[in-house]
């Protein structure tokens, strides 16, 4: 009995140590992946965080505990 526990526990310590060192790539949302552009300028306050750059705008605000999102983009098609 002690000859087999020892190789399971050796496996289950080798795996959990693969398993909690694995690195894991979390899904960026859109406001953070508009934040690493280069040219994006982002302002947060109080209730409101805005993102700018070239060609979108969005601003994100908390109302009563209910959150809007508005979204701009800018078209050169209006000039």
């Amino acid at each position: 009995m002690k000859i087999a526990l020892k190789p399971i526990l050796l496996l289950l310590a080798l795996s959990l140590t693969f398993v909690s060192c694995r690195e894991q790539e979390e899904e960026k949302s859109e406001i953070e992946q508009l934040a690493e552009e280069e040219d994006a300028k982002v302002k947060v306050k109080d209730d409101k965080i805005k993102v700018k750059t070239d060609d979108k705008k969005i601003k994100i605000k908390e109302d009563d505990g209910e959150i809007k999102k508005k979204v701009k983009i800018d078209n050169d098609d209006n000039q």
